[in-house]
């Protein structure tokens, strides 16, 4: 019998009514075992996040002062949906309890997880299905990484019949501490699960039918993508199309367990697929931008003679905690680009010490970029696929920056001012839009 693990997002887990749509869903089909919660996200726009309230109820304690706002305001939260769902739960005992553990951590993680964690508890007990708590099962080591231990863990916790509830974003360290993945990680928890119980499909329902080619706050008519590969979800996830944690596809890769991306409010739309391979009728999967990139420029004569001039430069930037995401080249010129919030203030120290170390003719930073990712696993296959871009572009009076094709050829980046990104990615849209599936 085929089995499948359900990641339910903050949006889809809401209020008592959204709560009630996802156990109309899982009840729908009895292959869907494994069930995943975040904690309750935004019932409105003027709302706040549960892990918003616990990330600050943490802050405000551990300055010493009277956390009562936001315990009260999750208190009243949970609460009220355990009466809507008819669910018996002591929020207060839990409550105290997190109250009193979470002083211990100088770090929000504890704090922050506890609301995938009693969403769990009260998931568990509207399904009436077995909680199971990560802390016991989804290891990291001292490095931080998951632990491959996690997934025999995690299998033998999840066997047997009936329904398993395991919360999202957190597992433990080696010590016992609590430690979550970065923010959005009930995704990386959903792979997991999906992984370790050897599910046949990963559904993650959110409040979208899966991804369009383009934001669609950008390009209102950007097109469904019916499926795509779990390489141009990364690019595209990396880039800012943020519909799943780009690390998500990690676990479920090698198994090759395909990821069905849903919408809780269209559950019979087919979302979109991703999968290991597929046969790509149209050059292009999508388009993703993003902005807060800087790009350090440096030049001098006969770079390309001076053995381990790269090597020196990028340790600069090694020694100031600072990853590089691309590098143009030329046979005197280096480009490299960074995340400006990576530099923060320390901008003119790295420059000064690119200066001592490398000794450059010319030396600048350049501030106010932004990337797009035009990506697709056809575009390697047909001829003018550059010419179309870098025509759009033109036509919409867009001067590029920085142009970069992976060796994958894939994708083709191209980093424009940050004031043109909007403008950028709809023109390109707009010039492959006879190109691009109409699934």
């Amino acid at each position: 019998m085929d089995r499948i693990t359900c990641k339910f997002g903050g949006t889809s887990l809401a209020s008592a009514e959204a709560i009630r749509k996802a156990q109309a869903i899982i009840e729908a089909n009895p292959a869907r075992r494994f069930i995943v919660p975040s904690a309750p996200g935004k019932r409105h726009g003027d709302d706040i996040k549960v892990t918003d309230l616990l990330y600050s109820w943490h802050d405000i304690a551990k300055r010493g002062l009277d956390p009562s706002q936001p315990r009260n305001m999750i208190a009243e939260r949970f609460e009220g949906l355990a009466k809507e769902l008819n669910v018996d739960i002591d929020f207060a005992a839990e409550l105290e309890k997190i109250a009193q553990e979470g002083l211990t951590y100088d770090k929000p993680d504890y704090m922050a997880s506890r609301g995938e964690y009693l969403n769990g508890r009260l998931i568990a007990a509207l399904l009436g299905a077995t909680f199971v708590d990560p802390a016991e099962s989804i290891m990291f080591n001292s490095s931080g990484r998951l632990s491959e231990s996690s997934y025999g863990l995690l299998g033998e916790a999840l066997s047997g019949d009936g329904l398993f509830v395991v919360p999202g974003f957190y597992g433990s360290t080696p010590d016992g501490r609590i430690k979550t993945f970065s923010r959005g990680g009930s995704d990386v928890t959903g792979a997991i699960v999906a992984r370790a119980t050897h599910s046949s499909l990963y559904e993650n329902w959110t409040d979208v039918s899966g991804f369009r080619m383009a934001d669609p706050r950008v390009v209102t008519d950007a097109k469904h993508i019916a499926d795509m590969t779990y390489q141009e979800l990364r690019e595209l996830s990396y880039m800012g199309a943020q519909v799943l944690h780009d690390e998500a596809i990690f676990p479920v890769r090698e198994p090759g367990i395909a990821i069905n991306i849903k919408n809780t409010n269209d559950p019979d739309h087919p979302g979109t697929m991703i999968v290991q391979t597929r046969e790509p009728k149209e050059p292009l999967c999508g388009i993703a931008g993003r902005k807060g990139f800087s790009m350090i420029n440096v030049e001098k004569t006969l770079m390309n003679k001076e053995h381990g001039f790269g090597l020196k430069l990028l340790r600069v930037l090694t020694d100031h905690n600072v990853a590089w995401e691309h590098m143009a080249t030329g046979i005197d010129t280096i480009s490299l680009i960074v995340r400006t919030e990576e530099i923060g203030d320390n901008a003119s120290t790295i420059l000064d010490d690119i200066e001592r170390i490398c000794s450059p003719d010319a030396l600048s930073l350049s501030e106010g970029l932004a990337l797009i990712a035009t990506v697709g696993q056809g575009m390697a296959n047909h001829v003018g696929i550059a010419a179309r871009l870098f025509t759009a572009l033109a036509e919409a009076g867009v001067n590029i920056r920085v142009i970069d094709q992976g060796s994958s050829e894939m994708n083709i980046i191209i980093g424009v001012a940050d004031v043109d990104l909007d403008r950028a990615v709809e023109a390109i849209y707009h010039g492959f839009e006879s190109a691009v599936s109409t699934a």
